[in-house]
């Protein structure tokens, strides 16, 4: 773990000049607004309003955390930063530049990414991608992007059959009003060894961020991708609900990573899912730092036999969060298997629950399955649930699900006391070896970053 860290790159809010800004609420004139702008096809608009019809006759759910602080009629829903997309960090406006120079973004493209994107509010800032995967037929765009270049692809995949338009209240809502986010389409037999990234920052008050990730892995290629994010503090709410659509074809390989940073003022209702085919695998990482109100849960469809699902979280739940997530598993032929591995830390009064599916098919024979939550409590005042949910219908799958609740041991304080570290520094380490099955899953830079947020996380734990 890392000692101190400057809190003040991720909360301090940035003054940048607008192209445009809506007004609150979303309607169907700011919808059909946003599609104008982006000179969107008949089709993608036409989907928008499918969408925002559907999102104005759902309610809110009314299962998992409380959603009623939230005020839909007060968020900004489209806020375009005075910049237009640039392939060179210098040709990004300064008052930009200077955000994601703070968090590192410009130096890990030199020494470890195969690419970057790089969004701002609802637009992509900057994007690039190493010449030696272009070479090799690899598309990394940002979305909107691909709209335009790439339609057949986008209309075949985008909110069809992964994460349909009617899915849920916030998916309906993100159809409606989506901006930004990463298109990657990776050939057939390609695998790009350097992870490619996007990092989403969401400056505006009162803002709502809804960037898109489409990612296609073709037959036996592999990638892996990384998003971080982070938002400002502000007194008001802010809303963050993303789409991440994944689509491993026969033999391929996605892991998807991602660090989530949000500010305490900002409700996290993020949709991620990846379809898996004949011998596929998807692996999903996921740290959950920030943010009051989290709901997440990344599911995996197995729709080919031998097709895999990994997935590995942790969440931690400081003072004022509700940390909501989880991962679900649909086992749908023959032969597949998944493991899911959830990790949580509750301090100050924090509540942290898993959240979780496994389902197993009729025709899904052979299926092995396991899940395990291990959940680390570090006060009296906080608390953590688990809610598995597991529906089996056959009876020849191997099934099986482990739940472990604990705080720190005074003894663990004591012995690494005893060896000259202070108290709160003894927490921080025993934490560290808590979450250190998630950092080494990360390429070292990043695990750093990791660590860090942990850190901050850890602040006051003790006394």
């Amino acid at each position: 773990m890392i000692g101190e860290t400057d809190r003040s790159k991720y909360d301090v809010a940035d003054t940048v000049r607008e192209r445009y800004r809506a007004g609150f609420g979303v309607t169907e004139e700011l919808v059909r607004e946003i599609s104008r702008q982006k000179n969107e096809p008949a089709w993608m608009l036409e989907k928008r309003l499918r969408a925002l019809a559907l999102f104005l006759e759902t309610p809110v759910p009314a299962w998992g955390p409380d959603l009623s602080g939230l005020d839909l009629h007060k968020i900004t829903y489209y806020v375009r930063p005075d910049a237009s997309e640039a392939a060179s960090w210098e040709d990004v406006p300064e008052d930009i530049r200077r955000t994601f120079d703070r968090l590192g973004i410009p130096e890990a493209e030199r020494t470890s990414l195969g690419g970057v994107g790089a969004q701002y509010d609802s637009d992509v800032v900057y994007h690039n991608i190493k010449e030696e995967w272009v070479q090799q037929g690899v598309v990394f765009e940002n979305m909107d992007t691909a709209v335009e270049k790439h339609p057949e692809l986008v209309k075949k995949y985008f909110m069809t059959r992964c994460v349909p338009i009617n899915d849920h209240k916030f998916a309906m809502l993100h159809a409606a009003v989506w901006s930004g986010g990463t298109f990657i389409y990776v050939p057939r037999g390609v695998k790009v060894t350097f992870p490619l990234q996007a990092y989403f920052r969401m400056n505006a008050e009162r803002g709502g961020q809804f960037e898109h990730t489409l990612i296609i892995a073709d037959v036996g290629s592999e990638v892996s991708y990384i998003e971080g994010c982070s938002a400002p503090r502000y007194m008001t709410g802010a809303l963050h609900a993303g789409c991440v659509e994944l689509f491993v074809e026969e033999g391929a390989t996605i892991r998807y990573s991602s660090i989530e940073n949000w500010s305490l003022n900002t409700y996290n209702l993020n949709t991620k899912r990846a379809i898996v085919e004949k011998n596929g695998t998807i692996e999903w990482v996921n740290g959950n730092m920030g943010s009051g109100t989290t709901m997440l849960y990344p599911s995996s469809m197995l729709v080919g036999e031998g097709a895999r699902s990994e997935s590995l979280g942790i969440a931690v739940a400081g003072p004022g969060q509700h940390q909501d997530t989880g991962a679900k598993a649909i086992h749908v032929v023959p032969r597949t298997s998944s493991v899911i591995r959830a990790k949580s830390i509750s301090r100050g009064g924090g509540v942290a629950s898993y959240r979780g599916l496994v389902r197993v098919g009729r025709r899904a024979d052979e299926t092995v399955s396991h899940v395990t939550c291990d959940a680390l409590i570090l006060d009296g005042e906080s608390q953590s649930h688990t809610y598995p949910y597991m529906k089996v219908e056959n009876t020849n799958s191997d099934i099986s699900h482990e739940a472990r609740t604990g705080r720190i041991g005074d003894d663990e304080i004591f012995y690494a006391m005893s060896r000259g570290l202070s108290e709160e520094r003894a927490v921080q380490m025993i934490v560290g070896g808590f979450v250190e099955e998630i950092s080494k899953k990360l390429p070292l830079e990043y695990a750093v970053e990791f660590n860090r947020l942990v850190d901050l996380q850890m602040e006051g734990a003790v006394g």
